[in-house]
């Protein structure tokens, strides 16, 4: 299960954010984590001071410290002695508000980390709330080279010595980028969106027989790769041959797709075969994917002029 602690949590925002550190810094290793529920919101995580249902991080904006503050201190006293009965990871007030030194006893007291910033509270948590969705998101790792073509992001699959390195190298020099090669780490960061992300050991290398690794930002530049992409369109190369060129729908009436994550992906299978020009079909499958989510299909526009044929010819 993806966790993060408390102390990397606020490593990775505190420049941002110009959190400070106030009380609970024994808690440091505090856990935050979407517990069992692998579809629970990050919503969940982060929100504004709640009583009823508590947030794993509670934020205290403008309104809720005038809430805290109209009370009397029985009153704030029990309500705070409440809150701190739920589990909590940790406590952020915002806007620039004074800490209570109440919230600081009770932080240092249930091992709570306690921050302030003087950022609006609606705005913090947009970023924590963007930050945990993908610090927490569920992952996997796929074999395969994932390309930016055409601003699509493309998985590339295929049994070994299909070529698809080779394929990706020939993309690449066409203008278009390189994610990942070999291994291919998927978070799902929303119910239906995949981020595709490269291992930091292999960022950057691409692997062609022949050639050896080559560092494609050092021979292509900057452009020729991406840090990260959202996976749309899955190519899948296979070997031509007489069965499996007959079992291919070559008008592809019903879409394929894989499922990744409980995601599903759209999904082309290519046949290799000497002469066929890879890069240029690859191209042309991404072009053909955008134009279908615009509404504009080829195939069926094929048949339905075909269909319009035949009945005109039935009326003669």
């Amino acid at each position: 299960m993806p966790q993060i602690s408390v102390q990397q949590l606020f490593d990775d925002n505190r420049d941002k954010l110009a959190i400070v550190w106030v009380a609970g810094l024994g808690a440091a290793e505090k856990v935050i984590s979407n517990d069992d529920e692998a579809d629970r919101s990050s919503l969940a995580l982060v929100g504004h001071l709640n009583f009823i249902h508590p947030n794993r991080i509670q934020v205290l904006g403008i309104a809720e410290m005038e809430y805290l503050r109209s009370l009397n201190f029985p009153s704030l006293h029990a309500s705070i002695t409440r809150l701190f009965a739920s589990p909590m990871a940790a406590m952020i007030v915002a806007n620039g508000e004074q800490v209570p030194p109440i919230l600081a006893e009770f932080c240092e007291k249930h091992h709570v980390p306690l921050f302030s910033s003087p950022e609006h509270s609606p705005y913090l948590m947009d970023v924590l709330r963007g930050y945990l969705a993908k610090a927490l998101a569920v992952s996997t790792a796929l074999h395969g080279v994932f390309l930016d073509v055409l601003e699509v992001g493309v998985l590339i699959t295929g049994e070994s010595a299909m070529g698809k390195s080779e394929l990706a190298l020939d993309l690449i020099s066409r203008g278009h980028g390189l994610v990942a090669d070999d291994v291919v780490e998927f978070y799902r960061v929303a119910p239906e969106l995949l981020e595709g992300r490269c291992p930091q050991l292999l960022r950057d290398f691409l692997e062609v027989r022949g050639l050896g690794i080559l560092n494609i930002r050092t021979v292509f530049g900057e452009t020729a790769v991406r840090p990260r992409k959202t996976l749309k369109l899955i190519i899948h190369l296979q070997k031509a041959s007489g069965e499996n060129l007959a079992a291919l729908d070559r008008l592809e009436m019903d879409a394929q797709t894989q499922d990744i994550l409980g995601v599903p992906v759209r999904k082309v299978m290519l046949p290799v075969a000497a002469g066929r020009n890879l890069a240029v079909l690859v191209e042309t499958a991404v072009r053909a994917y955008i134009l279908q989510l615009r509404g504009i299909d080829s195939t069926r526009e094929f048949i339905e002029r075909q269909q319009k044929m035949l009945e005109e010819q039935s009326d003669l």
